[in-house]
């Protein structure tokens, strides 16, 4: 099960319950195909061991995260060392004092590398571009004040209205105030400052592009860990792999014993690996081959009654996604009720609809940070530079905008 599908299916399921729109949910491990039936006015689909599904409605929890994105690297088909990648942990490997190669600084690396540094015997950490990083600002909550909560929950309430609002009002940053981007860089660099003391390692984790171009990741620990006598910072690019080491561009080798990507994923490019075919024989890659796009991050022109959960232009760089995955199931909802009043079978975007939604999109991108920040990310379509995958703003305006399903912008029949 991927991350958080489990989250999204529980949800998902108890939006079903309440609002009484069907009488079960299948939750399958791997989905591989789904074609749409337009006699029928269905969708036929196959997954987890061969088994077949016939669903008026096609709900995809997998979001953009799920296909693990690897580095094409000189020699490394003979490596003879396990390697993985961290979405696929192999547990039956014992990193305890072996060297191990750890490729990549962004999110996936600033968690796995604490762990894991004191157990093995040396970590050569491979760093193409350095992120930036916020401290984490966590703290245990304090014994009477979980009784305060308790016994007041509006209390608890406010305490995390307050957390949502500091994660929100982070946005303005990236949209292009420069004044809360301003402050947002100068507390990453204090942290960096503060916790790395060494200037020759500092200035080589210090970034070179405007704070939020890339993900701005979030840790207390990964700092520190880079400073053990055990961890090396390795800035220089992989020249090659070879059977039991890395050969840098400049010359140096170093043996390894297993070797691990930190390297993210395929987010411009979800649904690898799965064959979904709408009206007209029409594949979604296909139709999605000079740019990914939905109505709404949710519902795509020529795939009736699918809906989309973390699609296009939904994710977030700046407050927790689960929101945003929240409020796309109850907007799956509000369109099925709307299917139920109506007394139609199949909903479908209108192609104009999403059309000048995605231009709006487009217009709202320009002029931000993702656009112009000076780096290249994961946010942007590899082919064109686009972003195709964060929202340009805040996820109270993404609630609102998703509120219910209006008949106007769709089809029913």
């Amino acid at each position: 099960m991927y991350p958080g599908q489990r989250e999204i299916h529980d949800y998902l399921k108890r939006c079903v319950e309440r609002y009484e729109i069907a009488p079960h949910i299948r939750l399958n491990t791997r989905f591989h195909e789904a074609i749409w039936n337009e006699a029928d006015g269905v969708w036929h689909a196959i997954a987890g061991d061969g088994m077949r599904i016939r669903a008026r409605v096609l709900v995809s929890g997998i979001g953009g995260l799920h296909v693990p994105q690897y580095p094409k690297l000189k020699g490394i088909e003979q490596f003879a060392g396990p390697s993985f990648h961290s979405s696929t942990w192999n547990h039956g490997v014992d990193l305890e004092g072996k060297n191990v190669a750890v490729v990549g600084t962004g999110a996936s690396a600033i968690q796995l590398v604490p762990q894991i540094a004191p157990r093995v015997g040396k970590l050569s950490l491979f760093q193409r571009t350095p992120p930036w990083i916020v401290p984490r600002m966590d703290f245990a909550i304090a014994e009477k004040w979980k009784r305060r909560f308790r016994r007041f929950p509006l209390i608890m309430r406010a305490f995390r209205q307050l957390i949502f609002w500091r994660q929100e009002f982070r946005v303005l940053g990236f949209l292009g105030n420069r004044f809360v981007r301003g402050k947002a860089t100068e507390i990453a660099t204090h942290h960096l400052e503060k916790q790395v003391k060494d200037p020759k390692l500092r200035a080589a984790l210090k970034p070179n592009y405007e704070l939020g171009c890339k993900r701005v990741l979030v840790s207390d620990d990964f700092y520190p860990s880079l400073t053990r006598p055990n961890v090396e910072l390795v800035t220089d690019g992989i020249a090659e792999v070879r059977e039991h080491s890395i050969v840098t561009a400049d010359g140096v080798e170093r043996p390894i014993d297993v070797l691990i990507f930190g390297t993210g994923f395929r987010a411009t490019e979800p649904l690898i690996g799965i064959r979904l075919v709408g009206r007209g024989g029409v594949e979604i890659h296909d139709a999605w081959r000079e740019r990914m796009n939905a109505y709404l991050g949710v519902t795509v022109s020529g795939f009736p009654n699918l809906f989309l959960l973390l699609g296009p232009n939904t994710g977030l760089g700046h407050n927790s996604v689960v929101l945003m995955i929240e409020a796309q199931v109850r907007y799956v909802m509000s369109c099925l009720a709307l299917m139920k009043r109506s007394k139609k079978r199949v909903l479908e975007v209108r192609p104009e609809t999403q059309k000048d939604f995605v231009a709006e999109i487009y217009r709202r991108l320009e002029g931000t940070v993702w656009q112009s920040g000076g780096c290249r990310s994961w946010y942007q379509d590899p082919r064109t530079g686009e972003n195709t995958t964060l929202w340009p703003g805040s996820v109270v305006a993404y609630t609102r905008r998703t509120k219910s399903a209006s008949p106007a912008d769709y089809e029913l029949t």
